[in-house]
């Protein structure tokens, strides 16, 4: 077993005038080392395509989270998908990837773009075997995973951007190779790299989609530990134990809270310096501890980063704040987001006297909610979460 993980994003944007994507993407996790991910694009728009890549993928990932073989999977798509009639085209094309123990990725293609693989910032040529089930020619391929692979699934409403206007015959596959391969070495998450690609198909639309668009994106990594400190002890007399098992642990750390970070400065004999510059009137500024990888204000730097997670979650439209800037909130999306796959949390559940004025919006519980939600959120992302709680 290697020391690999999967980073997953993907995001949509619909044909212009329509509610409803006519593409869709499921993750299915079959257990800890296999992942299987369908990226669905039904025929046309509307209700009737999202039904139809609905149901498709759902089927995919079903099938095989119940540990049903490719070809099985695939041909009860391939028989229960009909041809239409009009457009003598399928009424669903799919991509699937399923990563096997972050050793090797099996890849089904059927009628969609084919999927692009970045490897050592060069377009690679993986191979590709044409199979024939139920009439329809379909390409499978395995692929040995190596750290920094990057697979980019779309639907063809990305190759089809621009036509007409930018480019005469649409974004070419070796286009969109040329776009992301300077990304490469940056280190955005799957997600942010989804959403600057689908960022330049909406423009080459001209903010008008002629079709639905969606980028998967798979980014191949190195796990990376990362740990949280939140609020003291309930238990003063705990507090040597807490910072005991948090110093302890692999990977970066990361203390929030003014009165956390006293407590975490006398544990390691060091001094806390403020740095008292408000980079984001919004986020209170950082300090400085010799030992910690970042010092934060508590309750309202960690509801920023809530706020940056729901919205990572969904169109991912505020990357382009946090992934510069220099506040509290931003250094620590930055770190959760981007650079952990493992993240422990060490809580306090000690009341700070401070927010118990009943003109301030901050309690207990309200600490507590925040813990709940990002790790929750962390989850979505992939991330795998562990909580303690002093």
């Amino acid at each position: 077993m290697n020391n690999l993980c999967a980073d997953i994003g993907y995001r949509s944007i619909n044909h212009y005038g329509e509610e409803l994507c006519g593409d869709h993407v499921d993750v299915v996790e079959q257990n800890d080392n296999s992942t299987v991910i369908v990226l669905a694009d039904g025929l046309g728009s509307g209700v009737k395509a999202s039904i139809l890549s609905t149901l498709t993928s759902k089927i995919i990932s079903t099938m095989m989270a119940a540990g049903l073989t490719l070809e099985d999977c695939v041909e009860t798509i391939a028989a229960t998908l009909p041809i239409c009639s009009v457009r003598g085209v399928a009424y669903s094309t799919f991509t699937i990837i399923r990563l096997v123990n972050n050793e090797e990725a099996d890849v089904i293609q059927y009628d969609n773009p084919l999927l692009i693989l970045l490897r050592d910032g060069e377009n690679y040529d993986y191979p590709k075997t044409e199979m024939n089930i139920g009439g329809k020619t379909i390409y499978r391929s395995r692929i040995t995973l190596q750290e920094d692979d990057i697979f980019i699934a779309m639907s063809d409403g990305c190759p089809h951007a621009g036509i007409g206007t930018a480019y005469n015959f649409g974004w070419k596959r070796k286009d969109i190779i040329e776009y992301m391969q300077p990304l490469f070495y940056v280190g955005y998450t799957a997600k942010t790299l989804s959403s600057i690609l689908l960022d330049e198909v909406y423009r080459l639309y001209g903010e008008k989609p002629g079709d639905d668009a969606t980028v998967c994106t798979v980014k191949i990594r190195k796990r990376q530990p990362m740990n949280l400190l939140f609020g003291p002890p309930s238990n003063p007399d705990d507090c040597n134990k807490m910072m005991s098992l948090f110093f302890s642990k692999e990977g970066k750390h990361i203390v929030c809270g003014g009165t956390t970070s006293s407590i975490a400065a006398k544990y390691l004999g060091k001094p806390v310096k403020p740095t008292l510059e408000f980079i984001d009137k919004e986020v209170p500024p950082i300090a400085e501890i010799e030992g910690v990888d970042l010092v934060t204000e508590g309750v309202i730097t960690v509801n920023k980063v809530c706020e940056y997670a729901r919205d990572y979650l969904g169109d991912n439209t505020l990357y382009e704040k946090w992934s510069v800037s220099r506040d509290g909130a931003s250094l620590i999306c930055r770190l959760l987001f981007e650079e952990a796959t493992d993240i422990n949390f060490f809580v306090g559940r000690a009341v700070n006297p401070a927010h118990q004025n009943p003109d301030l919006p901050i309690n207990f519980n309200i600490k507590m909610n925040l813990v709940t939600e990002l790790s929750d959120s962390l989850k979505k992302m992939g991330k795998r979460i562990k909580v303690s709680y002093f």
